[in-house]
């Protein structure tokens, strides 16, 4: 009787698990690094943006109150009895509204300073860079990574808060005091903002790359990104006219309106409504128009802030070079 050996089965594959497409290498790497920044970044942004979204809304029930009782008068009221707000919060809707605006250039200057130090200074003081560089990574596809991680997370963030900011400007700059504040507001603010807060990324990279010790990048980024902020709005170059005029014209449209719904003059009631009630006021309307000078000044300021960051990037690149490791030559 024959016996036979049962052939050995092989033990079941178990299928190969699916993974889920997300970053890898260097940018997994700069994503796990900088995960805190990161987390910082966008709590900023939701914070701001939830603000933005609060002045569009509710933020602005008050003001709006005060301007359909008295108009521009009331709107006025409203700001100095209110009183002042701390980037954004508490006060009255006027000065509420310069609160993100504050909190952006803020922001700029973190990310230059974030530049100079954790991303690129503190590597190179520790070693960690020079590490990465003896490994699979060039010291160019290391820089490309550091720059283009942040580059992305800065441009949508700030990009968001831009629209939403042009939103609440164009929903209620009614309400706000006349002034410096709405023209230097109403000129600074669009892509040139962006442009801005990348040349800050760029600034921050550079004086890292070319102090290499933290302190003096944070330093040296910071003042520069402060500086550039300080020109933006009404010192910056393009913010002037170079004719005879200094500042650029935001024009003001307003007009009272009567029972029968006709648009006049305003009667300069203030806050009576005995006069108003005479000239049979029930409304008003009031609001900045688009100037032809917004898009020639914010495309030109874009303009040079971008090539000033591309400047940057490049020089940012020249000066890795110089830790390129040299080949010894061929005996």
């Amino acid at each position: 009787m024959s016996s036979t050996t049962p052939a050995l089965e092989r033990p079941a594959e178990s299928p190969a698990r699916r993974r889920m497409p997300g970053p890898d290498g260097l940018v997994w790497t700069v994503l796990r690094l900088h995960r805190t920044a990161m987390w910082v970044w966008t709590a900023y942004v939701a914070i701001s943006a939830g603000l933005l979204l609060w002045l569009w809304g509710p933020g602005a029930n008050a003001a709006q109150k005060a301007f359909d009782a008295f108009g521009y008068s009331g709107a006025q009221e409203n700001a100095y009895t209110d009183g002042f707000s701390f980037l954004g919060f508490g006060g009255s809707f006027d000065s509420r509204f310069y609160g993100p605006s504050s909190l952006i250039g803020i922001a700029s200057c973190a990310i230059a300073v974030f530049a100079a130090g954790p991303l690129i200074a503190r590597e190179l003081e520790r070693g960690t860079a020079g590490l990465a560089w003896t490994q699979s990574v060039s010291p160019a596809r290391w820089l490309t990574a550091k720059l283009a991680v942040p580059a992305v997370f800065v441009a949508v963030g700030t990009g968001l808060l831009v629209v939403l900011y042009r939103l609440v400007w164009n929903a209620h700059n009614h309400l706000l005091v006349a002034g410096i504040g709405p023209r230097s507001f109403a000129f600074s603010l669009g892509p040139a903002t962006v442009a801005n807060a990348l040349f800050g990324l760029a600034v921050g990279v550079l004086a890292a790359l070319v102090l290499r010790r933290t302190l003096p990048a944070l330093a040296a980024a910071g003042v520069v990104q402060f500086l550039a902020g300080a020109m933006r709005g009404n010192n910056w170059p393009f913010q002037h006219s170079p004719f005879s005029r200094l500042q650029p014209e935001l024009p003001v449209y307003g007009k009272a309106i009567t029972s029968t719904g006709a648009k006049v003059s305003d009667p300069g009631c203030y806050l009576s409504q005995k006069c108003l009630d005479r000239h049979h006021i029930t409304g008003f309307t009031r609001s900045y128009l688009p100037s032809p000078d917004y898009w020639p000044r914010q495309l030109a300021e874009t303009g040079v802030l971008l090539g000033l960051t591309a400047l940057a990037v490049a020089t940012a690149f020249l000066v890795l070079r110089r830790y390129q490791p040299k080949k010894e030559a061929a005996a």
